[in-house]
């Protein structure tokens, strides 16, 4: 089964709106898909509609949520989840608000700087989707501040850039709890990014992480193979994708671009199919 497990949508930063990457990814011979916007499930009724078109195709309802550690965050992916969920939609909500805030502090901060971008440009970059720092990103290179949405983050914008801004977000355990409740699969997305992976899949583990992403984006085979060993060790499923947002194409790894072994997507349907009540 060929499939992509991780891609963005314009119900958050992506370029695409969820029927164009259906269609995308079906062009491409994808079997199953999961759209993981950020703080925002408004992408996957969408998806799922425009899937029946394409009976071949897979369309996993997903989610991508930031959380929050010491001197960093933490991505935690969501799988096969019950996207009407009302205490879970309501979670969501209250983390899109904040990033709205921080988005509108970091305008003002990128203003101290000389860096002139206004509030309603972000918002119509955003459009309908969860405001996230690449819409802020765009803003800032469409001024001509930057030749890139990956300088604007070097420069002003990321973790350690003068303009940046915290938000809300919720501890790792809190999101994997809430997912869970939710019915669905956490997944630690790009671990490879962490100090201390092994410190924190086991404290997820306790509270029902089910996998981690090991084929992710350009990751090199020395890191997957590290990743897909931690995941054994704890019993978890390898997952995978690209992280697609359709930003910058020349540089970015394109839907499907990541291949992740058959017998780990298959083990995260069977995990999926063990907890739909009969």
């Amino acid at each position: 089964m060929k499939a992509d497990l991780h891609l963005h949508t314009t119900a958050s930063d992506g370029c695409l709106s969820p029927q164009a990457l259906v269609k995308l990814a079906s062009d491409l011979g994808l079997e199953a898909i999961s759209i993981t916007d950020h703080d925002s499930v408004d992408g996957i009724a969408p998806a799922l509609l425009a899937a029946q078109e394409f009976p071949r195709l897979r369309v996993i309802p997903g989610v991508e949520v930031s959380t929050d550690v010491p001197h960093g965050e933490v991505h935690v992916l969501g799988y096969f989840i019950d996207y009407r969920d009302s205490e879970f939609l309501a979670v969501l909500e209250r983390l899109r608000n904040s990033r709205k805030v921080r988005a509108q502090k970091m305008i003002e901060k990128l203003a101290d700087l000389g860096v002139r971008i206004e509030w309603e440009r972000v918002q119509e970059i955003a459009g309908s989707g969860s405001i996230g720092r690449p819409h802020v990103a765009q803003a800032v290179l469409e001024r001509g501040y930057v030749l890139s949405p990956k300088e604007a983050f070097a420069k002003y914008i990321g973790r350690n850039g003068p303009a940046y801004v915290e938000r809300e977000k919720q501890t790792p355990e809190q999101v994997v709890e809430l997912i869970v409740k939710a019915g669905g699969l956490p997944v630690l997305a790009h671990p490879g990014d962490l100090n201390d992976a092994e410190e924190l899949v086991a404290r997820l583990q306790k509270v029902g992480l089910v996998g981690i992403e090991v084929y992710y984006n350009d990751y090199a085979d020395r890191l997957v193979k590290n990743l897909a060993s931690l995941a054994s060790k704890y019993g978890l499923v390898a997952s995978g994708g690209s992280d697609y947002h359709g930003l910058e194409n020349t540089i970015e790894t394109p839907v499907g671009g990541v291949t992740i072994p058959p017998e780990c997507i298959e083990r995260l349907f069977a995990l999926a199919d063990q907890r739909t009540p009969a």
